[in-house]
């Protein structure tokens, strides 16, 4: 083998263990920041009234925006859920993004729509809005139909109709508990520089779902969704609770975020034509206000619960990540300019670079990574006995990681109460790390060829419905 390609192979290898290295070390910092803000939070959640709250504080109005495309099979116990929050002033403005199913027909048969006048009191570009509903036994149920303009162009038009000082955005595929509103607007209460919060998703799969609500939690019946709800854990209770101590939160899931609408009008809304428009929207609203000497807090709150539907076929699995592997690129590449850049802070040097080489490029590091040890091992450069010990580490500390975020639920909020669920969780801390992890990372490696190939889709989505059957996908 020539001198050049051991080079490349050694090189390579350092890069490889530098990333395996930054990054479970990034995870195990940010565990620290969210047990030790867990434990604080756990102790005011116990001083804490919902109904004084709703009652005392003043909350502010908030319209709710649902974008909706092909959504009958779940789209009723999503509308209910939402007409039920216990908030004191909120209107549920759905927004259907040119349908092909019976979307509209349904919500209207079931709600008794009724065209209504209604005008829009900003002017962010949308594709056409054909008409207006408002539902006869529930005025604060608006419907805005349109033609298709997918998810972005769908919420920027309902922000356009929205006539409160905060919006949330969630999806149809979605069912907030009650209380979820108010504990996401509760940092706009207590902090009057908060432009944005966002709350915690947990998977719907396998759990009991009625009048609009979660009724039961179990673990959902279909393996590939059981892996989801670690990985949930560990985005959201051993990431997202550290990044909020640490005020780097450069993503407010698009499945459920609260925002003031001011700001998002001023920074021309979503952008349209994004494929991960609920981080670019993030990163734009940092920007703004950074740019504008503006002071501000984007906040996570992590007891306001969205429970969602997660795939449980691996076709569309892989088309979801595939997704989120392009935007993530798209969005990225367009903010290219807050990368260590020291006028953007903490958002800059610590929170941006980790998204950018970490979760953009660790893919294409993992991928290949996997090729060039495989080959070092073929060509005898490698010994077999350090790659063994560099594999078992990987997975031990992927193990470690996984219990960390199942234990930082069981210290909190304990959402999964039977012992049954609990042993099949840690077991599944064990399983993830040997094969879905890995699967997760060939979709997101195919994330980037689609970028490159130039793929702009956003994939085949299949729903059955909450609580319909198991096999739900999403």
């Amino acid at each position: 083998m020539s001198a050049l390609l051991l080079v490349l192979l050694a090189v390579f290898h350092a890069i490889a263990f530098a990333y395996f290295v930054l990054l479970n070390g990034y995870y195990l910092m940010a565990s620290v920041f969210s047990f030790r803000a867990l434990r604080r939070y756990a102790r005011r959640l116990s001083s804490i009234d919902v109904d004084d709250l709703v009652s005392t504080a003043g909350a502010p109005p908030v319209t709710i925006i649902v974008p909706s495309y092909n959504e009958e099979a779940g789209c009723l116990e999503a509308v209910r859920s939402l007409l039920s929050l216990n908030y004191p002033e909120h209107e549920v403005l759905i927004v259907n993004d040119g349908s092909t199913d019976r979307t509209l027909e349904i919500l209207a048969e079931q709600f008794q729509l009724i065209p209504a006048p209604r005008f829009p009191l900003a002017d962010i570009e949308t594709a056409p809005v054909r008409s207006v509903y408002q539902s006869r036994i529930h005025p604060n149920l608006w419907v805005i139909d349109k033609e298709n303009g997918r998810r972005a162009d769908a919420i920027n038009a309902g922000i356009n109709y929205c006539r409160t000082h905060l919006f949330c955005a969630t999806d149809a595929d979605c069912i907030l508990e009650r209380d979820a509103l108010i504990r996401a607007v509760r940092p706009f209460l207590e902090d009057e520089t908060t432009i944005a919060s966002g709350g915690i998703i947990r998977v719907a799969n396998g759990c009991k779902v009625g009048n609009g609500s979660v009724e039961r939690v179990r673990l959902p019946g279909a393996p590939l969704a059981k892996f989801q709800v670690i990985e949930y854990f560990r985005a959201f209770l051993a990431g997202r609770v550290g990044w909020d101590a640490l005020r780097i939160m450069l993503l407010i899931s698009g499945a459920f975020g609260v925002f003031r609408r001011d700001l998002v009008v001023k920074v021309g809304g979503y952008s349209a034509r994004s494929i991960g428009e609920d981080l670019e929207i993030t990163i734009r609203l940092h920007r703004y206000c950074m740019e504008n000497n503006i002071p501000y807090r984007i906040s996570f709150v992590p007891d306001p619960v969205a429970w969602t539907e997660v795939p449980e076929k691996l076709r569309v699995l892989g088309n979801q990540r595939d997704r989120w592997q392009r935007g993530l690129i798209d969005t990225m590449v367009k903010h290219r300019a807050v990368l260590f850049n020291r006028r953007y802070g903490r958002i800059g040097m610590i929170a941006f670079p980790y998204f950018f080489v970490l979760e953009m490029l660790g893919p294409f590091i993992e991928a290949v990574g996997y090729v060039v040890l495989t080959l070092a091992l073929v060509s005898g450069v490698a010994s077999p006995y350090f790659a063994a010990i560099f594999l078992l580490m990987a997975i031990v500390v992927g193990m470690v990681l996984s219990v960390i975020a199942v234990a930082l639920e069981e210290l909190t909020f304990r959402r999964y109460p039977r012992t049954s669920d609990l042993l099949q969780l840690l077991i599944l801390c064990v399983a993830e790390n040997l094969f879905f992890r890995h699967i997760l990372t060939y979709y997101r490696f195919r994330g980037i060829v689609s970028y490159f190939r130039g793929i702009d889709g956003w994939g085949s989505m299949e729903r059955a419905g909450f609580g319909r059957a198991e096999g739900v996908v999403a």
